[in-house]
């Protein structure tokens, strides 16, 4: 990686594409150097972009679903030799359909692992660090999906109230240090993260109002460096539906997510 050490050092994962990319892009054009990890090789493509904007970028190519993956992008932060400044816990996967009868078991255990239990265990490594320095801001990409039961998401969105949950409480722990948690919560968003969860059929997967994950990102960091709570992020009605998420009843929301998740669901016009 060609870096400054007089640049501080960032870490984003899930950083190849889609949100994680922008943030990516975020610290890079605001100062900072960056270690990217992704599963896949477009990670190495990403870090040769970051680097033309300026920041020394380096790629490391990991399956943080394993807990050998995590080890894998911890040692190598280690061996940069600099403190991290700031991490985005942004990796995750997503997968629609009936839990019962229609979704795959190994690939909803590999959303829990990648989703849940990567986010603690690198979590766990980095925070370390950060408070023997008293000093680093975290950023944990939840989802306004964390707020409401997940009908046709339930792993999913069961997935995200466990980031939503686990970043608020450690800010609460970390309250007397300088060390600041934030949670980015979109709402849908124009990734690749419907098609890889078999959602394009869905109204929520078909819809063409998506939020740019250029504008979730700057509002991931704007949020991440003000050192505020949280974010809901892009749109109007996505801010609309985290507010009014607070006053609905379960049952009411997890109809709702019906509606907007079942496969099928974008050809249904009785809506």
């Amino acid at each position: 990686m060609e870096a400054s050490t007089q640049r501080p050092l960032a870490v984003v994962t899930g950083a190849s594409s889609g949100i994680g990319y922008e943030l990516a892009k975020q610290f890079a054009t605001n100062g900072f150097d960056l270690i990217v990890c992704a599963e896949d090789s477009a990670i190495v493509t990403a870090a040769g972009e970051l680097q033309g904007l300026g920041a020394g970028a380096e790629a490391v190519q990991a399956d943080l679903a394993r807990p050998e993956g995590v080890e894998q992008l911890h040692g190598r932060i280690a061996a940069s030799g600099r403190p991290v400044a700031a991490i985005a816990l942004n990796a995750g996967i997503g997968m629609g359909g009936a839990f019962a009868t229609d979704t795959d078991l190994a690939q909803e255990l590999q959303m829990v692992d990648l989703n849940c239990r990567s986010t603690v265990h690198l979590a766990k490594l980095v925070l370390r660090d950060m408070v023997a320095r008293d000093e680093g801001r975290l950023l944990f990409t939840s989802s306004i999906a964390s707020t409401m039961p997940g009908s046709f998401q339930a792993v999913y969105n069961a997935s995200k109230s466990f980031v939503q949950s686990f970043a608020l409480a450690l800010r609460e722990e970390l309250k007397d240090t300088n060390i600041t948690v934030t949670s980015l919560m979109p709402g849908p968003t124009e990734t690749e993260f419907f098609e890889r969860a078999d959602m394009l059929d869905t109204k929520i997967g078909a819809s063409d109002s998506k939020d740019d994950p250029e504008d979730v990102a700057r509002d991931g960091f704007e949020a991440l460096m003000a050192g505020k709570e949280r974010v809901v992020s892009h749109s109007l009605s996505t801010k609309v539906q985290g507010r009014a998420s607070r006053f609905m009843p379960d049952k009411a929301k997890a109809v709702m997510h019906r509606r907007m998740a079942e496969p099928g669901s974008a050809d249904d016009d009785s809506e």
